[in-house]
């Protein structure tokens, strides 16, 4: 049954990023809202191997629990290839390639709205920008001790 409170998106980012930081392959977030009367959304993500399935699911499980949401269940048989985690309003599918092609939930889905979120944007830290810009002498410095720079 669905918790009361609204679905949440900030849960659905974090799942996001997480997996995407792990890199996890083809991830998609599917807004079910009006097919399923259990959950609001279905990430589903692929793991390159049976450790990286196992590194998504205990980093998942650390930033959920790191969040104001909770796990309601964790579904995992060894050698499935196939790892379910429950949080309420979001539940996640990681699979091994195999599995996730034998059990195409994208096609069982497939009336659901699918949710693009952007990879997290990247900026350049003070540290890199730096590296970037040319090197300025002080003003006043004569020009013969002036570092110079091709670009």
């Amino acid at each position: 049954m669905k918790s009361k409170q609204p679905a949440s998106p900030d849960l659905v980012k974090i799942c996001f990023k997480v997996l995407d930081d792990k890199k996890a392959e083809d991830i998609r977030v599917l807004d079910v809202s009006a097919q399923s009367s259990i959950t609001d959304f279905l990430v589903v993500a692929t793991a390159t191997s049976s450790p990286h399935l196992r590194a998504l699911r205990v980093e998942l499980e650390k930033a959920i629990d790191a969040s104001t949401h909770r796990i309601v269940g964790i579904e995992l048989a060894d050698d499935s290839g196939w790892t379910v985690i429950d949080a309420f309003d979001v539940t996640v599918h990681l699979f091994l390639n195999e599995r996730r092609k034998q059990y195409g939930l994208e096609n069982l889905w497939k009336d659901a709205a699918e949710v693009v979120l952007a990879e997290p944007e990247i900026r350049p830290t003070k540290r890199s920008a730096a590296k970037r810009s040319p090197a300025r002498a002080k003003p006043g410095t004569p020009k013969k001790l002036r570092k110079s720079r091709s670009v």
